[in-house]
């Protein structure tokens, strides 16, 4: 693991605790997905991904964005939906020797442990979705979503961002 890992990983710790809505419905998952989508515009193309389960609420893909991008999103959010931990801080940990795509014998090109894939938490319901970006470095996917969740509920993630 390297120093960089180390102290991501205790960002992310951080954020799980942080990021939990009072409720997720439709009209959150589009106040959201339009946040990102806004932000995006500083960073680069991506596509945006919305689901509260296996419900698509929103997606959106940005000029200069293509299936690839989808298909990355796709495999991130596997792994999220499965281990139920952002797909960044996933991979933060198969650096440090846990690989958990290998080790559950999962396919590669199903799983993705690479960053933009954000749990959507409920309070007192746990993990109902997820919200994935995809287009950019993971780590700023990643950013970019935990950010615009974080703004949308109104908490400061301060030391805890990237």
């Amino acid at each position: 693991m390297t120093n960089n890992d180390a102290a991501d990983l205790a960002k992310l710790n951080a954020q799980e605790e942080l990021l939990v809505f009072e409720e997720f419905d439709e009209d959150t998952a589009l106040q959201l997905g339009l946040l990102i989508r806004e932000r995006a515009d500083q960073y680069g193309p991506v596509i945006i991904d919305i689901r509260r389960g296996d419900d698509l609420l929103f997606f959106a893909a940005m000029p200069g964005t293509g299936p690839a991008n989808a298909d990355w999103a796709r495999r991130k959010r596997n792994l999220v939906n499965l281990l139920q931990q952002s797909s960044y801080a996933l991979g933060c940990r198969a650096r440090t020797g846990t690989d958990f795509i290998a080790s559950m014998g999962l396919n590669p090109r199903d799983y993705a442990s690479h960053g933009g894939c954000v749990p959507i938490r409920v309070r007192g319901a746990g993990m109902i979705g997820t919200v994935t970006v995809s287009g950019l470095p993971q780590r700023i996917d990643h950013k970019l979503a935990s950010e615009c969740i974080a703004e949308l509920l109104g908490v400061e993630l301060g030391e805890n961002s990237f």
